[in-house]
C-alpha cells in the first residue's frame, strides 16, 4: 500500500480521519482539529505535503475560525494528500523487503537492457561502457532530482542518425584515412556538446518558471506525443516478434496472465516472469527442433571480470590530436538532435508523472530533470557510451507493477553497473532470444501509448473542440507518417551539412506551434493545486464543508 512508509494502516487511518473532518459556517471543532494534528505529527517530518496540512490545521485550531483562503488551502492540501496516498500504488518498496526489491530491480534492468545494448550493437560503441554509464547516469539523474523521480536512463536512439552520419564519412572524399573508431570519437564529442542545449533549456525553465514552459506543453500536446512514442516503437516490437512468434506469444501471454491473474509478488513482476517463461519456452522449442537452439558460445568464451571502459574508446585521444574540420562537422550534425530529444524528455517526464500520480514538473522541477539527463549524456559520451535518455520502457514497467519507489530504480542501476564488469553475464543476457524481447516490448510499448491516452482523459482534454482535435491529429500524423515513410525522417542540408529530424521531433514541434498560435486555450498549469478543470469538487458544499471521502 502507498501508506507503507507510515507504518501499517496509519496512513489509511489518517485519510479516514481527514474524511470526517468538518468545518461549517467558517468554523471548525478545535478539539477535532487538534486530534487530527496529533495524527499528522509523526508523519510531517517525512512529507512536505503532510507538514503543510498540519500547519494549516494549527492555524485554524488556534481560534476555530476558518476563513475563505484557509478553506481553499485546506481543500487543496487534502486533494494532494488523497492523490498521493489514496491509490493502489506502492511508493515505498521497503515494506516488501530487500529480496523483493532486488527482484523488482532486476525486472527494471531487464526492461531497459535490450534497447540499451542494441544501440552499441548498431553503432560499434562499447556494450560494457554503455551498460556502465546507463547505471551511473541513472544514479546521477536521481541525485540531481532529489531522488524522487522513478526514471531509468538508457541509450538514446535519437542520436543514431548522428553516429551513422559520422561513420558514413569514412572513405569518402576528404576523409579517405578516417577510421570508424575515430569517427565514433568525434560523434561522441558532438553528443557531449549537445548536452549544452539541455543546460540552456534547463536554465530557461529555472529563470522563467515551469509555468511559462508548460504553456507550450499542455496535455493536448504531451498526450499525443506520449501516444506517438509508444506507437513509433511498436514496429520494433513486432519485428522482433517475427523472429519467433511462438516464443514471443509465450512472453506476451505470461505478462498478461501474471499482471491480471497472479497474486502477491508475482503480480508486480510480470515483465521478469514474461522473460523467464519465454526463455524457458525457447529452450524447450529448441530442444524439440521447433526453433533454433540458443547459442552459448559467446558465454563460454567471455571472461568473468573485465573493465567496462577502454581508453581508446573515449573522446580524449581525439582531443589530443584534434581535426578541427571534422570537429565542426560533428557539432553541426549531432548537436541539433538535442532539440528532438528534449521534446522526448518532456513527454517521458509527463508519462512518468501521469503513471505515478506525481507532478514532477513542479517537484523536483523540469529544470532538474533536464539537467540530470544532460549531465548523464555528457558523461556517457565522454567515455565512449551512447547518449542517455529517460526510458519509456520502464514507464511501462511502473504502470504494470504499480511499484513507484525510486529506490527500486536505483537498485536496477547498481545491477547494471555490476553487470558491466562481468562480460560473461553480459554475454548470457545477450542469449535472450530476440522474440522474447519483442514479446515483452509488445506489451510495454502499448502501455506507453495507453498512458498517453489516460493523460488526455484525466486532464479532461475536450477533443470536441476543433483546435484540440487538430493539434492531436497533426501530432499523430506527422509522428507516425514520417517515422513509417520511406525516408524515415525529414532530411535537409545547411551549408552542405545534412540534417535529419525524426517524426516525433517534427510532430512535437508542430503541436507546440499550433497550440501557441491557435485561439481557445483552456489549460491552466497550477503549481499549488490539482491540474484539473473542476477543483471545486474538493471543497465540498458551500456553507458546510466536509472533506469528501472520495476526493
Amino acid at each position: 500500500m502507498a501508506e507503507s512508509f507510515a507504518g501499517g494502516g496509519r496512513m489509511s487511518a489518517l485519510l479516514t480521519a481527514i474524511g470526517k473532518f468538518v468545518y461549517a459556517d467558517g468554523k471548525c471543532d478545535i478539539a477535532e482539529a487538534k486530534a487530527l494534528i496529533g495524527l499528522l505529527e509523526p508523519l510531517a517530518w517525512r512529507d512536505a505535503d503532510i507538514d503543510e496540512f498540519k500547519k494549516l490545521l494549527v492555524a485554524v485550531s488556534a481560534d476555530g475560525i476558518v476563513d475563505e483562503s484557509e478553506s481553499a488551502a485546506i481543500a487543496v492540501a487534502v486533494a494532494r494528500l488523497r492523490a498521493k496516498y489514496a491509490s493502489d500504488g506502492i511508493y515505498d518498496a521497503r515494506s516488501l523487503g530487500i529480496p523483493k526489491m532486488g527482484v523488482l530491480g532486476v525486472q527494471h534492468m531487464f526492461a531497459m537492457f535490450g534497447a540499451t545494448i542494441l544501440v552499441p550493437v548498431l553503432t560499434g560503441l562499447s556494450p560494457s561502457a554503455t551498460l556502465f554509464f546507463a547505471g551511473v547516469g541513472t544514479l546521477l539523474f536521481h541525485a540531481l532530482t532529489k531522488r524522487i523521480v522513478p526514471a531509468v536512463l538508457g541509450s538514446s536512439f535519437a542520436f543514431l542518425a548522428g553516429y551513422f552520419a559520422l561513420t558514413g564519412l569514412c572513405g569518402t572524399e576528404g576523409y579517405e584515412t578516417l577510421s570508424k573508431g575515430t569517427a565514433l570519437q568525434y560523434a561522441s564529442i558532438g553528443v557531449m556538446a549537445s548536452a549544452l542545449v539541455y543546460f540552456v533549456v534547463a536554465g530557461f525553465v529555472k529563470a522563467c518558471g515551469v509555468k511559462t514552459v508548460m504553456r507550450y506543453f499542455p496535455p493536448v500536446v504531451t498526450g499525443p506525443i506520449i501516444v506517438g512514442i509508444g506507437l513509433v516503437l511498436a514496429p520494433v516490437a513486432v519485428n522482433s516478434c517475427t523472429t519467433g512468434w511462438p516464443v514471443a506469444l509465450v512472453a506476451i501471454a505470461a505478462v498478461i496472465c501474471f499482471s491480471v491473474f497472479a497474486r502477491g509478488m508475482l503480480r508486480i513482476i510480470p515483465i521478469l516472469m514474461g522473460v523467464i517463461c519465454s526463455y524457458a519456452a525457447a529452450l524447450v522449442f529448441g530442444a524439440a527442433g521447433w526453433a533454433g537452439k540458443i547459442d552459448y558460445t559467446a558465454v563460454r568464451e567471455a571472461a568473468w571480470i573485465g573493465l567496462p571502459v577502454q581508453w581508446s574508446n573515449t573522446v580524449f585521444p581525439a582531443f589530443a590530436n584534434c581535426d578541427k574540420g571534422l570537429l565542426a562537422t560533428a557539432l553541426c550534425i549531432v548537436v541539433p538532435i538535442a532539440f528532438a530529444t528534449i521534446m522526448e524528455h518532456v513527454g517521458d517526464v509527463s508519462a512518468i508523472s501521469s503513471t505515478v500520480q506525481r507532478n514532477f514538473f513542479e517537484n523536483p522541477g523540469l529544470h532538474r530533470t533536464m539537467l540530470g539527463d544532460g549531465l548523464a549524456t555528457a558523461l556517457a559520451a565522454a567515455f565512449g557510451a551512447p547518449a542517455n535518455t529517460t526510458y519509456g520502457e520502464n514507464t511501462g514497467v511502473l504502470s504494470l507493477s504499480k511499484v513507484y519507489d525510486p529506490r527500486v530504480i536505483r537498485i536496477a542501476a547498481c545491477i547494471a553497473i555490476a553487470v558491466s564488469f562481468c562480460p560473461k553475464f553480459s554475454a548470457f543476457i545477450g542469449t535472450i532470444p530476440q522474440a522474447t524481447i519483442g514479446g515483452v516490448s509488445f506489451v510495454l510499448y502499448g502501455m506507453i501509448s495507453a498512458v498517453g491516452v489516460r493523460n488526455l482523459v484525466e486532464q479532461q482534454v475536450d477533443l470536441g473542440k476543433s483546435r484540440n482535435m487538430l493539434i492531436a491529429a497533426v501530432i499523430l500524423v506527422l509522428t507516425l507518417g514520417i517515422a513509417f515513410s520511406s525516408a524515415g525522417a525529414v532530411r535537409f542540408s545547411v551549408g552542405g551539412v545534412g540534417f535529419a529530424l525524426s517524426g516525433l521531433a517534427v510532430g512535437a514541434l508542430a503541436g507546440i506551434v499550433l497550440n501557441a498560435v491557435l485561439p481557445g486555450k483552456d489549460y491552466q498549469f497550477s503549481l499549488s493545486g490539482p491540474n484539473m478543470k473542476d477543483p471545486a469538487k474538493f471543497a465540498g458544499a458551500a456553507g458546510k464543508r466536509k472533506i469528501p471521502a472520495d476526493a
